[in-house]
C-alpha cells in the first residue's frame, strides 16, 4: 500500500512539486491525497490542480484560537486518510494533536539547531548564515512538535558554504539536497525503519 499524505504550503510549492515528481517516477510509493495551504494567493496550490489533488485554502486568523485551527486542519488530514503530514514550506504555526504525534514531519532549510526557529524561513535563513560566516549549511528533514522547527531530527544533508556565495546560490544547492532528504525521510517512515525515542530518531 502507498504511503498517504497530506501536504502544507504556504508558498510556491517547490517541495510539493519535488514530491509528486518523485512519486510519478516510482521512487517513492506514495499517493499526495490532500493539500492544505494556509494562504489563497499561494502558487503551489496550481501543483494541486494540475495533479487532481483536493485542495483547500485554511488560514489561522480565520479561526479564534490556535486549537480551532489544528483541528480544522487535522479533521481534512484525517477525512483524506494521511498516514503522515508533510509540512512543505509551510510558515503557520501549528498545533499537533495527540494522534498525530510523530506523523507530522517538516523540511527546513538549514542544519538544526543552528538558523532556525520563529521568523527563519526561506532567504532569511540563507542571508543569516551568510552574515554569521558559517562555513557548513544544509537541511534537517523532522518530526514537527508544538515549538518551532524543534522536534525529533529524522536525517539532516550538507552543503559547504563558498566564499563567494549570494543567499539565492546558497538556497539553490541546499534545495538540490532538499529534493533528496525529504523522499529518503518518508521512504524510511513508509518501510517503519524510524522508531522515535526520546528526541532521538534511530533508524531500525
Amino acid at each position: 500500500m502507498p504511503l498517504t499524505l497530506a501536504v502544507l504550503i504556504s508558498g510556491g510549492g517547490t517541495t510539493l512539486r519535488n514530491l509528486l515528481s518523485v512519486i510519478e517516477r516510482g521512487e517513492l510509493d506514495a499517493e499526495v491525497r490532500q493539500v492544505i495551504s494556509s494562504r489563497s494567493d499561494a502558487a503551489g496550490l496550481e501543483y494541486a490542480r494540475s495533479a487532481g489533488i483536493p485542495h483547500e485554502v485554511i488560514r489561522r486568523r480565520d479561526f479564534p484560537n490556535a486549537e480551532a485551527h489544528r483541528d480544522a486542519v487535522f479533521e481534512r488530514c484525517r477525512a483524506a486518510k494521511a498516514d503522515l503530514v508533510v509540512m512543505g514550506g509551510y510558515l503557520e504555526h501549528l498545533l499537533i494533536p495527540p494522534d498525530f504525534e510523530n506523523r507530522v514531519v517538516n523540511i527546513h532549510p538549514s542544519l538544526i539547531p543552528a538558523f532556525c526557529g520563529k521568523g527563519f524561513y526561506g532567504r532569511r535563513v540563507h542571508e543569516a548564515v551568510l552574515e554569521y560566516g558559517a562555513k557548513i549549511s544544509g537541511c534537517t528533514v523532522h518530526f514537527v512538535d508544538n515549538d518551532y522547527d524543534h522536534g525529533p531530527i529524522i536525517l539532516q544533508r550538507s552543503v559547504a558554504v563558498l566564499d563567494d556565495d549570494t543567499a539565492e546560490s546558497l538556497a539553490a544547492r541546499v534545495f538540490a539536497e532538499e529534493c533528496q532528504a525529504l523522499p529518503e525521510a518518508l521512504r524510511l517512515y513508509a518501510e517503519g525503519r524510524l522508531r522515535v525515542e526520546g528526541r532521538i530518531v534511530r533508524r531500525v
